[in-house]
């Protein structure tokens, strides 16, 4: 039998305090009744008999002296079965959708459990966003961890709902999206709820919303629920799942303000000391088990204060995962969109993941060409910005036009543009061919003598003639 505790001995924000607990365990959840209902809280804090409860729902309402607490014995569970797909839940894992409860086959704790180093499988095979910036320059694969950094008021939300709508499989196997948003608006969470039912995706979407006025306790527990339901799909019913969640730092700035109702010890700017393997245990939730034919892929979203990249939060993350796909407000400035600042991105998985048998044979030399000759672009402008453009070569002036046609067709596309790989590749090739020949010298002469072009692309483009012309003389 089950004792019952009256009375607390502190309250403390949405932290409570008895004494005189026995047998209590870390992690597990409580029942706390008042005379206006029940709510639920998880034990965070041990010393002896006295414990410390995060309260869900909050402490508002709750008296020293008449309050009771039931320990459930048990860690926090989601319940879980196919039922999931479609179906819209609060941070803390309650259907908020008005299609009833989940009926159950099973109840999982949303701390996960620890996947095996030994039993992981190298990510191989890629996801397809259909967003040539991320397919051809910074490949998203199956059982990666690649986080999107962007900053306030870069177009974020639009970008993870381009992505939901637009990501697939090659192979066309069980795909599935976990979608959590965090700390958002009102009118954020119906962005994103109306754009996926319109778009028709939601049968394939597992959604968690935590709004802006929801209980800060609820925010940490959102992607531990999203990653829970992840696991389940791919792990028992061999689901390939991309786990989308946003905003990564009102997540840690609600960890920094539980952490501080406790007393704990600041760190930098505040943030607690166990920030990074407090992420860690979210991020390396991601991969691929050998006894399970399904995977768990994520994009972590977070907005950089100030767009400084040296922040606590996208510091730690870029330490954890396996590259990031970097927003640019310059870009956004000029309407490009996404707003993809190629030269910081980078996935760290992506050259085993593309090629012949994965992608197109041609894919990675059309990845290092593209990438060289956009970070010669830079250079370029550096110049121009000190001599001026009329004073520039025939082969800088180049490079210039390059770099507005890069930005303008391959960066830039339409929110409803849904590109397949061959397509970005291809452009990618048309863009290359506006340069000489001899500039593309990241590519090995038999495939750039398959796809170069250079008549095709000045017409594609209506470049001019005369400088064209003279560069190939000179080269001559």
């Amino acid at each position: 039998m089950a004792l019952q505790y009256v009375g607390l001995s502190q309250i403390n924000g949405p932290l409570v305090v008895l004494d005189h607990v026995k047998d209590a365990a870390f992690d597990e959840m409580v029942e706390i009744s008042t005379d206006n209902g029940t709510r639920l809280g998880r034990i965070v804090e041990i010393e002896g008999e006295r414990v410390v409860v995060q309260v869900f729902e909050g402490t508002n309402g709750l008296s020293l002296k008449n309050t009771k607490t039931r320990l459930l014995g048990h860690p926090m569970e989601l319940p879980l079965s196919m039922e999931i797909l479609g179906r819209v839940f609060s941070g803390a894992g309650k259907p908020i959708d008005g299609l009833g409860d989940v009926y159950a086959d099973e109840r999982a704790d949303v701390n996960g459990l620890p996947l095996n180093p030994v039993a992981r499988v190298y990510p191989r095979n890629y996801i397809n966003t259909g967003i040539s910036s991320i397919d051809c320059l910074m490949t998203l694969i199956r059982g990666q961890k690649l986080p999107i950094f962007s900053g306030s008021g870069l177009p974020h939300n639009q970008l993870a709902v381009q992505i939901v709508k637009q990501a697939k499989i090659a192979d066309g196997e069980d795909f599935a999206i976990v979608f959590a948003a965090m700390g958002v608006t009102n009118d954020v969470a119906d962005y994103f709820r109306t754009t996926f039912e319109e778009a028709g995706v939601m049968d394939r979407v597992v959604m968690f919303l935590n709004l802006s006025n929801d209980p800060i306790i609820e925010r940490i527990l959102t992607p531990r629920c999203a990653l829970t339901a992840a696991e389940y799909l791919a792990y028992q019913h061999d689901m390939h799942v991309l786990v989308i969640y946003t905003d990564v730092t009102s997540y840690c700035e609600a960890l920094r303000e539980f952490s501080s109702s406790k007393g704990e010890i600041p760190g930098r700017k505040g943030y607690p000391g166990y920030l990074y393997s407090d992420l860690a245990s979210l991020y390396e939730r991601a991969g691929i088990s050998k006894d399970a034919k399904g995977s768990v892929t994520q994009i972590p979203i977070l907005t950089m204060p100030n767009n400084d990249i040296t922040h606590p939060v996208p510091d730690l993350t870029g330490y954890i995962t396996e590259g990031q796909i970097t927003l640019d407000p310059d870009l956004n400035a000029m309407g490009i969109y996404p707003p993809v600042d190629v030269l910081p991105s980078l996935s760290r998985l992506m050259k085993d993941g593309i090629g012949e048998d994965y992608t197109r044979g041609d894919h990675a030399d059309v990845a290092n060409q593209l990438f060289a000759c956009y970070a010669h672009v830079q250079d370029v402008k550096a110049l121009t910005s000190v001599i001026g453009e009329e004073e520039l070569s025939a082969t800088d002036k180049m490079y210039m036009d390059f770099g507005r046609l890069f930005e303008n067709h391959f960066l830039n596309q339409g929110f409803d543009e849904n590109r397949s790989i061959e397509e970005t590749l291809d452009l990618g090739w048309q863009l290359l061919s506006v340069l000489p020949q001899g500039a593309l010298d990241r590519i090995d002469n038999k495939v750039l003598a398959e796809h170069y072009d250079h008549e095709d692309a000045i017409k594609r483009f209506n470049l001019k003639q005369d400088l064209i012309i003279k560069e190939l003389q000179t080269n001559g």
